[in-house]
C-alpha cells in the first residue's frame, strides 16, 4: 500500500508537517506528564481509525516504558483498573474532543470539569492542544491513505 501524497517530498506538505511538529514540542514541554500525552495520541488515533498514528504512538509508548496491558486497554478504558483518575478525565475529555461532531455541544461540563479536578491551566492547555494536534495528523494521514506498521520508536528524531 502506498500513501496517496508523500508528505516527505512535498514542499508544501512539509511546511505544514513542520508546524505540527513544532507544536508538539511545545506541548511535550509541559508539565503534563508524558505517558498522559501518550494515552491522548493512542486514544485519538484509535477513534479516528488511523493505523499509522496508532502504530507510531503505541510503538513510542512501549519503548519509553509503557506497559504491554495498558497499552492494550486504552480502547477499554472505562472498563480497566490500570488507569489513574487523572488519565481517565484525560482519555473522556479525549474523546470527547475527538467526537466533537457527535455531540451538539461538544466536551461537557463535567468532562471540563473532571479534567480541571487533576490537571491546571498549563496541563489542560497542554491536553487541549494535543487532542487538537493528533486529530490533525490523524486526519492527514487517513485521507492519503498512509501505511501503517513499520514505525520504528525514534524514527522522525
Amino acid at each position: 500500500m502506498e500513501a496517496r501524497l508523500d508528505l516527505f517530498t512535498n514542499q508544501l506538505a512539509g511546511k505544514v508537517v513542520r508546524q505540527l511538529n513544532a507544536a508538539g514540542a511545545a506541548i511535550a514541554g509541559s508539565a503534563l506528564p508524558a505517558a498522559t500525552l501518550e494515552l491522548i495520541k493512542i486514544r485519538a488515533s484509535q477513534i479516528n481509525g488511523c493505523g499509522f498514528c496508532t502504530d507510531m504512538h503505541t510503538k513510542d509508548a512501549a519503548h519509553a516504558g509503557e506497559t504491554p496491558v495498558r497499552l492494550n486497554l486504552i480502547a477499554a478504558w472505562r472498563e480497566a483498573t490500570v488507569f489513574t483518575d487523572a488519565e481517565r478525565a484525560a482519555l473522556e475529555l479525549t474523546e470527547q474532543g475527538t467526537r466533537i461532531a457527535d455531540a451538539a455541544g461538544g466536551v461537557t461540563d463535567e468532562a471540563w470539569a473532571n479534567a480541571a479536578k487533576y490537571y491546571d491551566e498549563d496541563q489542560l492547555t497542554a491536553l487541549v492542544s494535543m487532542v487538537a494536534v493528533i486529530n490533525a495528523y490523524n486526519r492527514v494521514n487517513v485521507m492519503i491513505q498512509m501505511p501503517a506498521g513499520d514505525y520504528q520508536p525514534g524514527q522522525f528524531g
